[in-house]
């Protein structure tokens, strides 16, 4: 199961990434994405886009993360879908 959170980084960009291995001093991140707000969702694009694909986990200290927190689940499904992991059906009001 993925380990989705949003990581907000003292620059001011916000992250969803994969949380791969935490330590005392950093979180090691996979398939990082900007949160990009729109007017009526939230988009993404690419965070570190010049890594070496072949390696793309990314070491971030922890003296630049101001807080991670867990993701909204519609934002979490959207970012699973783009990164191969199982999504959960949104729940439906029947009428």
């Amino acid at each position: 199961k993925m380990n989705v959170k949003l990581l907000r980084i003292s620059t001011g960009e916000e992250i969803v990434a994969e949380i791969v291995e935490e330590n005392a001093a950093s979180i090691t991140v996979r398939n990082g994405l900007v949160c990009i707000p729109q007017q009526q969702s939230v988009g993404f694009i690419p965070w570190a886009t010049v890594v070496d694909k072949m390696e793309p986990e990314i070491e971030v200290s922890k003296n630049f993360i101001v807080y991670i927190a867990a993701v909204d689940p519609t934002v979490k499904n959207k970012y699973s879908e783009m990164f191969g992991g199982i999504t959960t059906p949104e729940k439906k009001l029947i009428l």
